[in-house]
């Protein structure tokens, strides 16, 4: 469905209105490019395995069919890798796709290299290649972050509680975007980043966790099934009031979640001064502060 675009300076677009909401703290994703190279490359080997006998046809599709999951894999990985570096407590990927994207090379190319040439050239295509993939997109995060020093079972239910609220905002996204409606998406993305920052703010101080559950869950829970509800009714109809109602609901929940995220760092601030005032006492107490 053709969908008409609309922002600041288009059209009917409103002057003071911000085009860019929905990319605040966005960066660029390193899943593209070179990963995309890896769905292109094996592609020729269609024609060897239409073009030889039935055996070596079976052994060069083979082939593809693994270096595609090859490159599925490494994407995946990657994928997971930003979500990863995004946070600032996280636990390490379950499943390390990367190094698998690395096996699956190997293997896909060994089995062209014997298709076409020899177990030799099998083995050092494998090899080759498997080296020259991991050189190219590294290793999996092998390590849990932000869990070093600190109580392990409450950063694992943050990690848990993070991971939870991560999949109601990318079911958000997911639904919205049968809406067809852009500056919604970006509404949308613009609340996704208010939320975010409170899942950080957590984060940094697992102590928090208790006081912003609901937000976490209850309330995001509800955002995600208001979400799909407005976009089956937008998607058919069209209903000017109900896009207006859910978007006042949003302006009601980023104010919210943007208004739990300065009280908790008001809180940390507050803390901090008790921590500086009682030093202060106990180097008086001791004859240890200077004079000013």
């Amino acid at each position: 469905m053709a969908q008409k675009f609309g922002g600041k300076y288009s059209p009917g677009g409103a002057p003071g209105a911000s085009s860019d909401d929905g990319f605040r703290n966005a960066k660029r994703s390193r899943a593209g490019g070179r990963v995309n190279l890896l769905f292109i490359a094996p592609l020729p080997l269609i024609w060897k395995a239409f073009t030889s006998e039935p055996i070596v046809m079976v052994q060069y599709l083979t082939a593809l069919g693994v270096l595609l999951l090859a490159a599925w894999m490494t994407r995946e990985g990657m994928f997971a890798q930003e979500a990863y570096n995004a946070r600032k407590v996280a636990r390490r990927p379950a499943l390390p796709r990367k190094l698998l994207g690395s096996l699956l090379t190997g293997l896909g190319l060994a089995v062209a290299g014997f298709a076409g040439h020899g177990p030799i050239e099998a083995g050092i295509f494998a090899v080759v290649g498997g080296m020259l993939h991991s050189f190219a997109f590294g290793l999996d995060p092998m390590s849990d972050k932000g869990m070093e020093g600190t109580n392990r079972h409450q950063t694992d239910r943050v990690a848990r509680a993070v991971e939870e609220a991560e999949e109601h905002l990318r079911a958000m996204s997911d639904a919205v975007a049968r809406a067809g409606d852009r500056s919604v998406e970006r509404r949308v993305s613009a609340f996704q980043s208010t939320a975010r920052d409170l899942f950080r703010t957590v984060e940094e101080d697992p102590r928090d966790l208790t006081a912003a559950r609901r937000y976490l869950s209850v309330y995001l829970l509800g955002a995600k099934d208001a979400t799909v509800k407005f976009t089956d009714i937008y998607s058919r109809t069209q209903d000017a009031q109900a896009r207006t109602d859910y978007l006042a609901l949003l302006d009601d929940l980023e104010e919210n979640f943007a208004a739990r995220t300065q009280k908790f760092l008001l809180e940390d601030r507050g803390d901090l001064t008790i921590e500086i005032d009682v030093l202060r006492e106990r180097l008086e107490r001791e004859g240890l502060r200077r004079d000013s």
